[in-house]
């Protein structure tokens, strides 16, 4: 709790000490934490490129081992909420209908917030690509998450020539991120009405996975009959596609 992002100490601190609000025993305890961590990463040692973590460039960021643990750490954090007649894991299939905003093949939703330049960026619809002999996709928003907007219709074509059906909804940062909180729970705009619709078109019950950080109501799909299988999988990070796919199709298993 010793570092604020913000600027509200630098606005505030000073008076709040001059009023006797903060006493200035609080401000030298912070600095005193902050800085015994930087004299221990020797951040005060002499020339910082010539220090022991001073040279370190892409090359390493973007090592095999790291991309390693960027996969299992998605891999791992992905959570299963239904698997009705253990719909999941899904075999290989000749025609995959893939549905939503967040499996768009260039989003960025997977980072989430605060995150790097990624190594290797694998969104959700590149990584079901290898799992089925053709994939189709549709967004159903017009407008991203927000989906004031849905092509609904265009969905369903989709879900009807489909073997298997996985829709990929939820939210992204335009709807939560720091400093920008939500009022409700629900899923943004024509969510619900386009996954419903999806489900009662499709073949077989559907999979449903949500990318989010916050909660959702998603009851409406817990009592579904028609949606098999529901995923949450936060915001898995740069390798968040492949590590979807590879649990969706039972390559790996979270437990």
């Amino acid at each position: 709790m010793d570092v604020e992002c913000g600027d509200y100490l630098t606005k505030h601190a000073k008076a709040a000490v001059l009023q006797k609000k903060v006493p200035i025993s609080h401000i030298d305890r912070a600095l005193h934490n902050l800085f015994t961590i930087r004299i221990r990463l020797g951040l005060f040692d002499g020339n910082p490129t010539k220090l022991q973590y001073g040279t370190i460039g892409p090359n390493q960021v973007c090592s095999k081992e790291n991309l390693d643990i960027a996969l299992e750490a998605a891999r791992s954090g992905i959570v299963l909420l239904k698997n009705t007649a253990s719909i999941l894991p899904l075999p290989r299939v000749n025609m995959l209908g893939v549905i939503g905003p967040n499996a768009n093949k260039s989003s960025k939703v997977v980072l989430g917030n605060y995150f790097g330049r990624p190594c290797r960026l694998v969104p959700i619809l590149k990584g079901f690509y290898t799992y089925a002999s053709q994939t189709h996709y549709r967004s159903g928003c017009l407008d991203g998450t927000k989906c004031a907007s849905a092509e609904i219709d265009r969905a369903v074509e989709v879900a009807k020539i489909s073997d298997y059906v996985i829709l990929v909804m939820g939210l992204d940062q335009s709807q939560e991120r720091e400093s920008r909180d939500r009022d409700d729970l629900e899923l943004p705009g024509k969510q619900q009405e386009l996954i419903n619709s999806v489900a009662k078109a499709s073949k077989k019950p559907v999979i449903l996975v949500i990318l989010c950080g916050g909660p959702v109501d998603i009851t409406f799909a817990k009592n579904n009959d028609k949606i098999g299988g529901i995923i949450w999988a936060g915001y898995p990070g740069e390798l968040g596609g492949r590590a979807l796919a590879q649990v969706v199709f039972g390559d790996y298993n979270p437990g």
